[in-house]
């Protein structure tokens, strides 16, 4: 009687290909993102040139981008994003702040959800425009009302994001916390926050993107410059080009600040083994 064994190979060193399969993952990546808008900015821009379209209203690419040249010639388109960031940023770490804060507090105190999320929640429903009138009785029409009212905008995506996230983690996670004696920071750091940082993330981006929908409620109450001051300029002068270059930037800077946020919230989830980082990796 005999007996074969079979021995598997081991598995062959990773190839020079296969090992610059990610950096050719990240590269293609982009790329495909900008498929679709070049895509249809192309599509565009061949129904103006063969006369489908006047492009009078809605005006093709090219001519998009030549407004976009000359206010960056001119120094404006400079002023004008400087401004905006400017108002985004710090609306947005006011928002960041008090949004964390409440939300912290109400998400883990019992008592202090019960007496202060009802009024939020009622809040969270009134519309950006309403705050409008509101803030410039209060803080008049100059910067402090229009950092208001972004980190308004900024504030309830995170304050709800966190106190659902500090909600949703698991009790019996925290259960074994406590088998194993942890002390309250060590339960924070070890336990908590792992659970309630990926939602957080999200939030925060959420809220982001909210900043950059509020500028431009803000930007209409009396501002000089900024990028919602273009859209209100070309609305009343009729550059429906200058409209749809201020429009094209917003879209820009907001995903460019979106992918940044992204990149710092990094190292902070790079303990997750979730199917996107599988399928990212593929």
């Amino acid at each position: 009687m005999t007996m074969t064994v079979e021995l598997q190979a081991p598995a062959a060193a990773a190839t020079p290909q296969t090992a610059s399969q990610p950096w050719l993952t990240r590269l293609t990546r982009p790329l495909l993102g900008l498929l679709l808008p070049l895509s249809l900015a192309l599509a565009w821009e061949l129904a103006v040139w063969g006369g489908w379209s006047n492009g009078r209203l809605v005006p093709p690419p090219t001519k998009v981008f030549t407004t976009i040249a000359e206010l960056a010639r001119s120094g404006e388109l400079t002023r004008h994003i400087v401004a905006t960031l400017s108002r985004v940023g710090i609306g947005f770490g006011f928002g960041v702040a008090a949004g964390t804060l409440l939300g912290g507090i109400c998400g883990s105190w019992g008592l202090a959800r019960r007496l202060v999320d009802p009024t939020i929640q009622a809040l969270r429903a009134i519309p950006s425009i309403a705050w409008v009138p509101l803030f410039i009785l209060w803080l008049g029409i100059f910067e402090t009302s229009k950092v208001a009212l972004i980190a308004v905008g900024v504030f309830f995506p995170v304050y709800l994001g966190l106190t659902g996230a500090i909600l949703s983690v698991d009790r019996k996670i925290v259960e074994v916390g406590r088998i194993f004696r942890l002390s309250g920071p060590a339960m924070i750091r070890r336990i908590l926050l792992p659970a309630v940082l990926p939602a957080y993330v999200v939030s925060l981006r959420v809220g982001l993107g909210l900043g950059w929908m509020f500028v431009v409620a803000a930007e209409f109450m009396g501002a000089s410059e900024g990028l919602g001051y273009l859209l209100i300029d070309g609305q009343q002068l009729g550059k429906p080009a200058q409209i749809v270059a201020a429009i094209v930037i917003f879209a820009i800077i907001g995903k460019a600040t979106d992918w940044l946020l992204e990149i710092a919230t990094a190292p902070l989830l790079r303990w997750q083994d979730s199917f996107a980082r599988q399928s990212g990796a593929a």
